[in-house]
Parts: structure tokens; C-alpha cells; sequence
């Protein structure tokens, strides 16, 4: 059984859970560890203990860990790849691209760890001079969730210790093994007992204690609306710092100048990669009526031809859909777009393999309006709404009638409608000609409206959560 870390130790849990891969329900990859209140207690007990001297360490001292864990992470790439898929059941190749995007991830910020910098100003007052310098903000509580096992553990955990921050980190409890490998890695860096500790168990259990926790001076979190919202609550409670991000339903612009198949191959990639399960997938797919027939035509004959299979297998391009939940979720919005009047054009089936998983085909619906449940909730799956729009101007209109706003995208030649839909289109991530998922590690992410809260994570813009600012006055 894979143990918690806490305090600079490996601590065994009293119950287990079994980690199951989709590809292969008879693989059992491990048991890891169930925690409770009293473990959450004494991972933030060691957090805080540790605080004191981790925040006030050097920028090389934490350049040195970081570096460390991004290069192993490079190095075991193909390695821990194929354990990300084995658990998630993302393709290999996306898997071990995830895995290199949190190498990069950990390498950026120890960078930044060197690069941190202040400001040194006069006063109006003669005599007097003002430094304005940033420090840590504390114990950070982290939630994850499933679909990036690496890469979204990666971009909370490296700027926070790159900025001098003490850990209580959780994984998703059906994904635990990308992250306690990462944890093992991290307990061999050189950090300080206590510095990052990983609790493993359910939401209710460790989670909730987390967020409750008097302790916990910040909770990083991206999972569900209706939990961000709960986080939000009890954050404001307490005065505690909060950073959330939650659901997407983005819209992907196809107008009538677009490149046919460059449009085809933006939509497949967004809507149906990663099997759907991405907070930025291309769920809505809104068509202007000059392209919308020969776009849908083929789209549908590409989604068809789409290849669904074991996660490790070479010719596999969509892998299984997490656990035997999210797929009875895929099925039941399957029912409900048909019984709003959608058309399904293909897919939406359970799919029978070698191996017992969770197989499910990429769905097209097509003549979906945008008051469709299928078009206005979050599927989180490989099920896409094409919706139809007169004109550029309706499908703007469309785009931005909803109430999550991370990312947008817009297919075309016209220089002018892409430089007005980045303006306009209310989203905090904008893509021209470009899946609507898959990010840069360097640059901010997160969205408005419902989608997001807080300062954005990844990139230099990560310094605004992960620490506090301090103007100090000196007179001469």
C-alpha cells in the first residue's frame, strides 16, 4: 500500500483504496492510502512548523528542488507516462507530454525563484525611503482532480514552494499514483520535513478538513462548480486566501472564410482529445450557415473514424472515459440531448473491447440550440453540440451566452473577425485556429464568470496567490 507523506515521512494509512485502470478493470495498479481529519491535522501541523525557516530560504535553495524534480521528472518521462495513462486513461502520447509539461513547469519556477524582485522608491517625505517586496503567504491547502494527475499538481505545488510556501497537498482520489510519484520525488529533493507533505482520501475526508482547517492560510482548488462555491464559503468564513478553478463549457467558432479542414482538425482535437475530459474542451462548436453543412459532413466522417482503445496502445487515439461515474454521466446527457432534440449524428455508445473498460465513442450531436442542456452544462466528456448561426455576429452572441467563460475559440481567414473575437469573446483564454484545449506552461490560465475565481495559476502571474506584499519604510 502507497503511504501518505507527512513531515518528511512515508505514513501508512489505516484503510486503502484500490487504484483501477480504465483500459483494464482486472489491472489493479495499487492500493494507496485513505486519510481522515487527524492525518489532515498532522500534515498541517508539520506545514506549519516548517514555515518559519522555508519561507526565509534561499532563492537557490529552492531553485535547487525544483530544478531537481523537473529534471527526474524529464528523465522518467516515458516511465511515468505510461503510469499516467495506465490510471487516467489518456492516450500514451498525451500522457507523457503531461508529464513533460509538469517538468517544465517545476524548471520555469525555479527560475522564478531566483528572479523574484521588489521595488525600491523614494518617499514623498524627505528623509524616508519605501521598499515594496513580496513574501509567502503560508500553509497552502491544494485540491486536484482527476483528469491532469501531473501537470495540474505541478503548477500549484512548484510556485508555491518557489515563492517559500509549506504544502498540505491532496490528489484525486481515483488518480493517485501520478501524484504520489511525484511526492517521491519531491521527498528526495532536498526539501525540509514538513515543507510538502501529500494526503491522501476522499473529499469529504481530507478535503473538507483542508478547507476548515484554522491553519490553512490559502486553498488552491480546481474541480467542480458546486464544490469551488462551497470552498468560496467557507474561505470567506475564516479570511482565508482562495483560488479556484472550476467548469468550462467553451464555444469554438467556425465562420464561413474558415480553412475547411483546419477547422475539422481544431474541432476534433478540442472536443474529442484527451476523451473530452478537459475543463477547456470544444463542448459547443457554433458554425456560421455558409460552412455549416460541409463543416458538420466532415466533422462527423472524422469523428467516426476515430480510434477508441487501451490508453497504451499505439493505434489508440481515444482512450477510456475514467470510471464507471463519469461514463453513466456521458450516457445520461446522451438521453437528455435527445430528448431536447438534438440529433445525434454519431457515436454516444458504450464500446465492447479485448478488455473489460471504460469505452465510450465521441458523440456529435448536430441542430442543438443553445437553451439545450447538452449546450449550456458541462458534460465533461467526449460529447461536442454544433449549434448554428446566421451570421458571425449571432455566433459572438452565442458564444458568450453562458455562464463559464474559460476558454473561446474561432476558426477563420478574416484578420478582422479574429481580432474582434479575442476583444470580445468573454473568456480569459482566447485561441484563433487553435484547439480551444492545450496551454503554454509559461503563460497565466483561468477564466471569468463561473469558470474561475481568484488569481490565474501557471506562469509569473502564479506570485499573486502564492504570496502577499509588504511596503516597509525606513527613515534615515
Amino acid at each position: 500500500m502507497k503511504s501518505h507523506y507527512i513531515a518528511g515521512e512515508w505514513t501508512a494509512g489505516t484503510a486503502s483504496s484500490a487504484n483501477v485502470n480504465p483500459s483494464d478493470l482486472s489491472d489493479i495498479i495499487d492500493h494507496y492510502a485513505q486519510g481522515d481529519a487527524a492525518v489532515v491535522d498532522h500534515a498541517v501541523q508539520a506545514a506549519r512548523q516548517a514555515f518559519g525557516k522555508w519561507s526565509l530560504s534561499t532563492p537557490q535553495q529552492r531553485f535547487d528542488v525544483l530544478d531537481f524534480v523537473g529534471n527526474e521528472l524529464l528523465q522518467r518521462r516515458a516511465e511515468l507516462g505510461d503510469l499516467l495513462a495506465r490510471e487516467e486513461g489518456k492516450t500514451l502520447p498525451e500522457a507523457t507530454g503531461e508529464v513533460m509539461r509538469a517538468a517544465q513547469i517545476f524548471k520555469f519556477f525555479a527560475g522564478e525563484a531566483l528572479r523574484t524582485a521588489g521595488e525600491l522608491l523614494p518617499s514623498v517625505r524627505p528623509g524616508i525611503g519605501v521598499e515594496v517586496t513580496r513574501e509567502a503567504v503560508g500553509v497552502v491547502a491544494m485540491i486536484a482532480p482527476w483528469n491532469f494527475p501531473i501537470a495540474i499538481p505541478a503548477w500549484k505545488i512548484a510556485p508555491a514552494l518557489a515563492y517559500g510556501n509549506c504544502v498540505v497537498f491532496k490528489p484525486a482520489e481515483l488518480v493517485p499514483g501520478s501524484s504520489w510519484a511525484l511526492a517521491e520525488i519531491l521527498s528526495r529533493s532536498g526539501l525540509p520535513a514538513g515543507v510538502f507533505n501529500l494526503v491522501l482520501g476522499r473529499g469529504r475526508d481530507v478535503g473538507q478538513r483542508m478547507v476548515e482547517h484554522p491553519q490553512v492560510d490559502a486553498i488552491s482548488f480546481t474541480g467542480s462548480v458546486a464544490t469551488g462555491r462551497s470552498i468560496a464559503t467557507q474561505a470567506v468564513q475564516r479570511l482565508a486566501k482562495f483560488q479556484l478553478e472550476m467548469g468550462g463549457k467553451n464555444p469554438l467558432v467556425v465562420t464561413d472564410d474558415a480553412d475547411l479542414e483546419q477547422a475539422v482538425e481544431v474541432a476534433l482535437q478540442g472536443s474529442f482529445y484527451s476523451t473530452g475530459q478537459r475543463c477547456t474542451a470544444s463542448s459547443r462548436i457554433i458554425v456560421t450557415q455558409g460552412i455549416h453543412d460541409r463543416f458538420v459532413a466532415r466533422l462527423a466522417e472524422r469523428t467516426a473514424a476515430l480510434v477508441v482503445g487501451d490508453a497504451r496502445d499505439a493505434a489508440t487515439q481515444i482512450g477510456p472515459v475514467v470510471d464507471a461515474r463519469q461514463l453513466e454521466q456521458d450516457e445520461r446527457y446522451i438521453a437528455i440531448g435527445k430528448e431536447d432534440g438534438a440529433r445525434l449524428l454519431c457515436g454516444g455508445e458504450r464500446l465492447a473491447r479485448d478488455k473489460d473498460g471504460f469505452y465510450f465513442s465521441p458523440a456529435l450531436f448536430v441542430d442543438c440550440s443553445n437553451d439545450m442542456r447538452i449546450a449550456r452544462e458541462e458534460v465533461f466528456g467526449p460529447v461536442a453540440a454544433v449549434i448554428a448561426a446566421r451570421d458571425y455576429d449571432e455566433a459572438l452572441a452565442l458564444a458568450n451566452d453562458t455562464e463559464f467563460g474559460l476558454s473561446a475559440g474561432i476558426c477563420t481567414t478574416s484578420l478582422k473577425l479574429a481580432t474582434h473575437f479575442k476583444r470580445h469573446a468573454q473568456a480569459g483564454m482566447v485561441m484563433v485556429n487553435a484547439p480551444t484545449a492545450g496551454v503554454d506552461f509559461h503563460v497565466p490560465f483561468g477564466g471569468r464568470k463561473g469558470s474561475s475565481y481568484g488569481p490565474r495559476e501557471q506562469g509569473r502571474y502564479a506570485q499573486e496567490f502564492y504570496t502577499t506584499v509588504k511596503t516597509a519604510y525606513t527613515a534615515a
